[in-house]
């Protein structure tokens, strides 16, 4: 018997190993891995157009799309158009496009000669400035940010195209009296990035995003608090479990990357310990939960040396926790704990929108492989020491690399999980703007309960692909089923995307220098 199942586990690796390489050659275009990168990261860039709200440019290459929201905070007496949808619905949450345009600006920061060479740079300064044009109008004082336009409770009991939206647009923010520094921290993170980002191509405008980082960061450390605590109508849907010590971190280091000022420095060192950044060890990065991000900003000051001697201690505590992640993503973390995978390869965290934390993980280490290889000015051996033994560059690009492979095709199901990339990818994806008939297509008002009746609840395709969008993803046995109804697993974030811009962009790069 015990000699039968073991013959039986021969054969099922077999068949795995099998559907796996079927799986590999789905999205096969021409890249060095059997993967076009290059076409995915075009794809990447499209999907923000598919996500704007507000009065769409002359330029829109999303065409199924059309204006929406365009009296955003008309009841409240503030201009708050624009911005992006976070999902499949039609309510504009605060933190998850923050952090959406935090990681955007990261990638084009890291990675903007690849994202250039692949001929997506403009379009990458074009996703950026969506979001942070929204910024600038949604902080409207010095000590008040809007956090979000529109309700997910009665959101979700229509289903609307956002041409169409007859639910509430009723508009909320953290001001002194409620205050919200975890939304505020995040949103002066995404502003001194992009800061970064425009520095050369537009001085004025990278100036008055660092102007409006620099407030926001005062405001959030002045007046603290959680800011699910004060805009109750987020907490089931975008709740801060985390707090806001990450986000005030994250903050402070990203403000020292775009400014050099030593006080921006000196607050991440001086709140590690009490905000967490020293001391909690994470095996998760997300919309939610900055940490190991923070802590691979703080570890590329210390390899740089770009700090005065009494920030070393602090520095090495960050770079500590930094390598914790990355050694858990690469399972070697021993009894300190790993982050799980299924038998696909797949990093795997939770059941709900698992693929936001292999997207995210995938960024970190290929960011942290760039860290470690030769020509980073690192002063240190370039080899990252976990309790299961040492790691080099190329171990973390190549587990990066099979997590975005997993994500165009290479996996058990043979699906693509990157709609519109390969033969086969989720067709039913829940959003309401790719399963209505287009508003081009047919102007006819779609209602509430209509939505539902004709449009959710069939069992056809989207007519709508809405490409680039990278759904929630498979559950711990690779196991998916595209079903509109399925939000847990076909439900796409603009945060699950944002982070594989710079990952494709550095891997069609490889791949290029690897045909030469």
């Amino acid at each position: 018997m015990a000699r039968g199942i073991k013959v039986l586990a021969s054969l099922c690796a077999v068949l795995a190993l099998v559907l796996l390489l079927l799986g590999g050659t789905t999205a096969a275009t021409g890249d060095g891995a059997g993967f076009d990168y290059r076409r995915a990261l075009h794809s990447s860039l499209l999907y923000f157009e598919a996500q704007r709200s507000g009065h769409l440019p002359y330029n829109q290459r999303v065409k199924w799309r059309g204006h929406s929201g365009l009296a955003d905070g008309l009841q409240q007496g503030v201009d708050l158009v624009g911005g992006y949808y976070d999902a499949g619905d039609n309510v504009k949450f605060g933190l998850p496009m923050a952090f959406t345009v935090t990681m955007l600006s990261w990638s084009a920061i890291e990675f903007g000669a690849e994202i250039a060479a692949a001929g997506e740079w403009r379009h990458v300064l074009e996703a950026i400035k969506w979001g942070t044009d929204y910024f600038v109008k949604a902080h409207t004082a010095p000590d008040v940010l809007w956090a979000e336009v529109g309700d997910g409770d009665t959101d979700h009991y229509c289903w609307q195209r956002p041409e169409d939206m007859t639910t509430s647009r009723q508009a909320y923010k953290v001001d002194r009296d409620n205050p919200g520094s975890d939304l505020v921290g995040e949103t002066a993170a995404a502003m001194a990035a992009a800061s970064i980002v425009f520095r050369r191509s537009n001085p004025h405008y990278s100036h008055l995003l660092l102007h409006h980082a620099e407030q926001l960061f005062e405001f959030g450390d002045k007046y603290r608090g959680k800011y699910d605590s004060s805009v109750a109508e987020v907490s089931r849907y975008y709740a801060s479990v985390s707090g806001y010590g990450d986000e005030m971190l994250w903050a402070a280091l990203w403000l020292h990357r775009a400014t050099g000022r030593a006080e921006y420095l000196d607050y991440a060192v001086d709140m590690a310990d009490e905000f967490g950044g020293t001391g909690w060890a994470i095996t998760e990065f997300s919309w939610d939960v900055k940490y190991a991000g923070l802590q691979i900003l703080a570890t590329k000051l210390l390899r740089e040396g770009k700090h005065r001697p009494e920030h070393h201690p602090t520095l090495e505590q960050y770079k500590s926790k930094a390598e914790h992640y990355i050694c858990a993503c690469l399972g070697k973390n021993g009894d300190a704990g790993n982050v799980n995978r299924t038998a696909g390869g797949m990093l795997y965290v939770r059941e709900w929108n698992n693929m936001q934390y292999v997207t995210n993980a995938a960024f970190l280490l290929t960011v942290y492989s760039r860290y470690l290889a030769p020509g980073s000015g690192a002063a240190e051996p370039l080899v990252l020491q976990c309790p299961d033994g040492p790691a080099r560059a190329d171990e973390l690009l190549a587990l990066a690399r099979a997590q975005a492979d997993y994500i165009l095709g290479a996996n058990p199901a043979g699906v693509s999980y990157l709609v519109g990339h390969g033969r086969r990818f989720p067709r039913r994806v829940h959003h309401r703007a790719a399963s209505i008939v287009s508003h081009r297509a047919d102007c006819r008002f779609v209602g509430c309960v209509q939505g539902y009746d004709h449009w959710f609840r069939r069992a056809k395709a989207n007519p709508n692909v809405v490409v680039g969008a990278i759904v929630g993803g498979p559950d711990h046995r690779d196991r998916f089923r595209d079903r509109r109804h399925n939000y847990v697993q076909t439900e796409a974030c603009t945060y699950n995307t944002a982070p594989m811009v710079g990952v494709f962009a550095h891997l069609h790069s490889e791949a290029v220098t690897e045909r030469r």
